[in-house]
């Protein structure tokens, strides 16, 4: 088995959404044409311009990278391997609750395809939630874990985790989801952590939820690294949120050593590409912007990395 874990710094910007980005962003449903597959590919080529800007514009080249998904992105995964850059891309299919490989048994060839820095998956799993969906998944994620760890695969195991909450849990608190947020959720999302190492899944890097509270960012980090996982990662997601929640979240993780970055998307990239699409500004300054919000996410973590040991 190869090394466990990734520790370094890590500057995400994720545009692998498939489903979301082609019915919310664009407005279609079902099989998509040529034409329409072209025009998607051609939008999320505009976020990978951004990310370009950035890192010519200072964004640390060796600490930065993208997600981006095989359907739309391809001629992006080998352009930005060629370039150097970090690449992700997504191996499961994409929204669904249930997790399962995007291109089935033949997940493996797809992933020796583009040799990704990272292979990423998307799981939905809440621990006390149905037991027999959460065995499922956990025997597909520790067929992915074994394959990335066999010391052939080229690629590392990022692992985005979201815990959506049962709805007794939701009563508990009378509906709110904000109180979910801050009173449950984080013992179990370090729980789904500890039962799928069990299960043998053994993510190098976790791709988490926003936290509001340092003591539940390091409890996190305590979970994904515990038992000789000492260089595991953890990185903070967007969650689609707003430009001052994602800061917040960003600023209080970048305190803890253990979370090495983030991976933020649409927060970065969604407002300019629908104001590009609706003509009501051009495309350089949809790049532009991006790249700015991009940057300011990476300054978070960069001040904090000029300060605190990691």
């Amino acid at each position: 088995m190869t090394k466990l874990g990734f520790d370094k710094p890590l500057y995400i910007l994720p545009f692998d959404h498939r489903g979301s980005f082609q019915q919310k962003m664009f407005g279609w449903n079902g099989e998509l044409s040529s034409q329409q597959t072209a025009e998607i590919a051609a939008a999320k080529r505009v976020i990978y311009d951004a990310f370009r800007e950035a890192v010519s514009g200072g964004v640390p080249k060796e600490k930065a990278g993208i997600l981006v998904d095989e359907q739309f992105g391809a001629a992006i995964l080998r352009d930005a391997a060629e370039q150097g850059y970090a690449t992700a891309c997504p191996a499961e299919k994409s929204g669904q609750d249930e997790f399962d490989f995007e291109y089935g048994k033949d997940f493996a060839r797809h992933i020796e395809a583009f040799h990704p820095t990272f292979c990423k998956v998307l799981v939905r799993y809440n621990p006390e939630g149905d037991k027999s969906l959460n065995q499922r998944q956990s025997d597909r994620l520790k067929r992915l874990s074994d394959y990335l760890h066999n010391g052939r695969s080229h690629s590392q195991f990022m692992f985005e985790l979201l815990v959506p909450a049962e709805k007794g849990q939701l009563d508990q608190l009378k509906g709110d989801k904000r109180a979910y947020d801050l009173e449950l959720r984080p013992r179990l999302m370090a729980q789904t952590i500890e039962e799928l190492q069990d299960a043998q899944v053994e993510p190098d890097v976790w791709k988490i939820e926003g936290l509001d509270r340092r003591e539940d960012c390091e409890k996190i980090v305590a979970s994904a690294r515990r038992a000789g996982r000492a260089a595991v990662g953890c990185i903070i997601l967007g969650r689609g949120e707003d430009d001052a929640k994602v800061r917040e979240w960003l600023t209080v993780a970048a305190a803890v050593p253990g979370f090495i970055g983030f991976a933020v998307g649409r927060t970065s990239f969604w407002d300019p590409l629908v104001n590009w699409r609706a003509n009501r500004i051009t495309r350089k300054a949809a790049v532009e912007e991006i790249a700015r919000r991009y940057k300011d996410f990476v300054e978070i973590f960069e001040t904090r990395n000029q300060s605190v040991p990691a």
